[in-house]
């Protein structure tokens, strides 16, 4: 079995490793403006033997009605784990997720790497660059849907991943509450997509997308821990649903924090915070509501 880097692997470890049975592609690529995007970029072309994981359908659970959980509230572990031996993942696959991060969605490949660490399997890794390094490098592209043969996936799962909202409420002295939208979200000046504009007191503002470089490659290891700015300290990420947080997380492990009680996602994040009556925090940090 090839060693697989994590949590980042480069266009050169596919291109050499793609044949190897046990190497599984996830196509991440999605557009929260348009929900058919990815599939539809997907079924132009893809890595071969790529499998489509949608946002919506694959990698989270159905939405409660009274909010809670959020937007995109995390999969039934078992479903997740059912959809994954359905396409041929099992907990002895080396899983590379990638998506588009170009026009500013690279996070949908990062959302299933985490989901995967959270259902216990290590053996995965995004693809750095994703998809238009894959195509600059000369990658093989494919339009065809794989067939698979079901496999079974037996999920561990990691609850210390997690945190809720009332860990966010109650949390230690000392910790770091991250929200990794972009700024003007977070001041509360606009608010696109949830019915409540501005963040939860006491979070530090550190917008996902400064992980990539303008190409869409991951900053290095001490560029990302200069960025975050976050320490030794304990983190918790939230963003507006769960998902463009996780690049946060992502980065907070190449800066050497893995994740786990030190790095943990707000799963529900914004769109659960506010589906109860909880303080909202405006303008810069410091200011509340």
């Amino acid at each position: 079995m090839p060693e697989l880097p994590t949590p980042l692997v480069s266009v050169s470890w596919l291109l050499a490793n793609l044949d190897h049975p046990q190497v599984q592609v996830l196509d991440c690529r999605y557009a929260l403006s348009d929900p058919l995007t990815g599939r539809i970029a997907y079924l132009e072309g893809h890595v071969p033997g790529a499998v489509y994981a949608d946002l919506e359908t694959d990698l989270s659970g159905p939405v409660q009605s009274e909010g809670t959980g959020g937007r995109h509230p995390l999969p039934d572990p078992a479903t997740l784990a059912a959809w994954l031996g359905s396409v041929g993942i099992g907990n002895d696959s080396l899983i590379v997720c990638y998506d588009d991060p170009s026009g500013g969605q690279g996070f949908y490949a990062a959302r299933a790497w985490w989901l995967l660490r959270w259902l216990g399997h290590r053996r995965v890794a995004v693809l750095d660059g994703g998809w238009p390094a894959w195509v600059r490098a000369g990658g093989a592209t494919s339009a065809d849907e794989s067939t698979f043969s079901p496999v079974t996936f037996t999920p561990d799962v990691q609850s210390e991943l997690v945190a809720t909202a009332a860990d966010v409420q109650a949390f230690a002295p000392g910790t770091l509450l991250i929200d990794s939208r972009a700024p003007a979200r977070y001041r509360g000046e606009v608010e696109p997509i949830d019915r409540k504009a501005g963040h939860i007191p006491g979070a530090v503002n550190r917008d996902w997308s400064g992980a990539l470089d303008e190409r869409g490659h991951w900053l290095g290891g001490a560029e990302q821990e200069a960025r975050l700015n976050a320490g030794a300290a304990a983190t918790v990420t939230y963003c507006g649903s769960g998902v463009s947080a996780t690049p946060n997380l992502l980065a907070r492990e190449l800066a050497g924090v893995p994740l786990g009680a030190h790095n943990r996602l707000y799963a529900g994040s914004w769109s659960d915070w506010i589906s109860a009556d909880r303080p909202v925090a405006t303008g810069e940090e410091g200011g509340q509501s």
